[in-house]
């Protein structure tokens, strides 16, 4: 049976999804979009890669290479959970009206799961910009959680969404 042009190209998506997963923890490997393409961009990746590790250098993906890609990409993968710092590590820190982003579209996914859980609280649609549906969500969970109910999500109230999320109670 012959290796056709799609198992091929299937080959190199695979690849390239590795290489594109092991770049976020090693910025000296080049990011690459898995296209199924092994051109320029691919092969640097790869030589990268080879360098990196102490393999000859040569930007192809023979099966050594392929195998310590395979490797290195299953061990990033599976280790303990990367934690994710969502909110600036600044204490003056607000998110705004008008603000937009994944920080806002985590509040607003914190706010949409307690407004499931709670009837005082509106649900919150998730747009990933913090506007007045996040703000009429936010106000009623500020107050349920003793804060002063505002038109931001500063460290205090971010903490409270955060203890929220990780199963803390909400006083009524």
């Amino acid at each position: 049976m012959s290796y056709t042009i799609e198992q091929q190209r299937s080959h190199i998506r695979e690849l390239q999804a590795m290489l594109h997963g092991i770049s976020y923890y090693n910025p000296s490997i080049p990011r690459v979009i898995p296209d199924g393409i092994y051109g320029k961009t691919t092969a640097d990746a790869v030589r990268a890669f080879q360098q990196y590790y102490g393999l000859r250098q040569t930007g192809e993906a023979d099966p050594s290479t392929w195998e310590k890609i395979a490797e290195v990409y299953r061990d990033l993968i599976e280790t303990v959970p990367e934690p994710l710092d969502a909110f600036p590590n600044v204490p003056t820190a607000q998110i705004l009206s008008g603000d937009r982003g994944f920080t806002v579209l985590v509040i607003q996914s914190i706010l949409h799961e307690l407004s499931q859980e709670y009837g005082d609280i509106p649900d919150c649609p998730l747009s990933g910009v913090f506007d007045a549906d996040t703000i009429r969500s936010l106000q009623p969970f500020q107050k349920l959680s003793g804060l002063t109910p505002t038109n931001a999500v500063d460290c205090k109230t971010w903490n409270m969404l955060a203890s929220a999320a990780n199963g803390g109670l909400l006083h009524r």
